[in-house]
């Protein structure tokens, strides 16, 4: 019988639509005006093909759970075929206020179905995106919501994302994609299929803030369900301070600056991904860049800082010619990993000292000082390791969201 994928998230990643403290001088928050006053609340990066979807996933219904950030009173969602082999029929999408944690069932009243360019149903050509027509819809702060898709043929190898710390929902029998009470979905998934983004208007802020990175703003080693990578903690403090932004979460479990690593589900490299992932969004004034680490840990070794920092580089320079302030976020300690050795350490230790004092960034995020420990400050503090000495949990996960300084935003 054909298995709806719930791959495993790979733990050598990284450290540190519709009807810390920064070494730079603090910069003045930014006021933008977004197109057509659209702000990004919740994205994931397309990161690879589901393995043996040649089929794709005819008759099925997905109900993706994802969790925003600001609210706003219209909705716009982004679908994305970017690793598909041949063209993409989406019959049916909708999207939904969730109304219960962790469940498919939608709040009464607020499912609606999504169209583009006015139809019900587009059909999305290989490597391509589709945008939603506006929708109407008020999503509040802070909320879960189901963002159905339903393709009817047979559509070529699946787009996703793999570590989502979320569980989502489908059905393989027919079109449920406007049903309310999600009875239908029967069947579970630890992945993201197909969509990409949901942006919303009438949010009053200014635009997002994109988090670019691997397994550790991905999220992985905090609790399943619960919202507590470090990004979503953050868009938290962002709701009790009198600034409004969205988070948009840019991060690939396993994704490195400088090569792909083919059939690894990790994403292509952050430079080949930089466009498509953040500076196309629109919508971000601010993107925060934790990249490094599997460069290093990961084989082949890249223990040659200059190479990492030539990369952070290019990231700098290629947003800020889009106008997009960028801080750098210091590598988080890995001291206790599995390949963990000195030589790979003095390389972490490099690319921190580049992030820290050279000002080529707009400010520092000191993810690093905020989660060591005091100690041994080349190991993560206990409290806030997830158990594997890589991944912080809930708490590390915290830690990392209180040190970033909202006047940097």
């Amino acid at each position: 019988m054909k298995r709806l994928v719930a791959v495993g998230v790979v733990m050598a990643c990284a450290l540190g639509l519709v009807t810390g403290s920064g070494s730079a001088e603090r910069p003045e928050p930014r006021v933008l005006a977004t197109p057509g006053g659209w702000v990004g609340t919740w994205a994931a990066s397309p990161a690879a093909p589901v393995p043996n979807t040649d089929n794709g996933y005819p008759n099925f219904s997905i109900r993706n759970l994802v969790h925003g950030s600001v609210g706003g009173s219209v909705a716009r969602v982004r679908l994305s075929n970017q690793f598909g082999a041949k063209p993409l029929l989406f019959g049916h999408v909708t999207i939904a206020v969730s109304a219960q944690a962790n469940t498919p069932r939608a709040v009464a009243g607020s499912m609606r179905t999504l169209t583009f360019g006015g139809a019900q149903s587009i059909t999305v050509p290989a490597g391509g995106e589709v945008l939603s027509d506006a929708s109407l819809l008020r999503v509040p702060d802070d909320a879960d919501l189901l963002v159905t898709t339903y393709v009817p043929t047979p559509s070529g190898p699946v787009t996703f994302h793999p570590a989502t710390e979320q569980t989502s929902f489908f059905t393989r029998n027919g079109d449920f994609s406007a049903e309310e009470s999600g009875a239908s979905f029967t069947e579970q998934t630890g992945v993201w299929h197909y969509v990409a983004g949901v942006d919303v208007q009438g949010s009053m802020a200014s635009g997002s803030v994109a988090t670019l990175g691997d397994s550790i703003t991905d999220g992985v080693g905090s609790s399943t369900g619960t919202n507590r990578r470090w990004p979503d903690l953050l868009a938290d403090r962002i709701l009790a301070s009198p600034r409004r932004l969205g988070i948009v979460n840019a991060g690939i479990s396993g994704n490195r600056l400088l090569l792909d690593v083919p059939g690894s589900g990790f994403g292509r490299n952050a430079l080949a991904r930089l466009d498509n992932d953040v500076l196309s969004l629109g919508t971000v004034q601010t993107m925060i860049v934790m990249l490094g680490i599997n460069d290093i840990q990961q084989d082949p070794h890249q223990t040659d800082p200059a190479q990492i920092i030539a990369a952070h580089r290019q990231i700098i320079a290629q947003a800020r010619a889009r106008g997009i302030r960028v801080l750098g976020a210091t590598l988080t300690p890995f001291k206790g990993w599995r390949v963990y050795d000195q030589t790979l350490e003095n390389t972490r230790l490099a690319v921190n000292n580049f992030i820290r004092t050279s000002g080529a960034y707009d400010g520092v995020v000191d993810f690093d000082a905020a989660i060591r420990d005091p100690q041994d400050p080349l190991r993560m503090l206990p409290a806030y390791d997830s158990g594997d000495h890589l991944h912080p949990g809930d708490a590390g996960y915290q830690a990392m969201a209180a040190a970033v300084p909202l006047g940097l935003l």
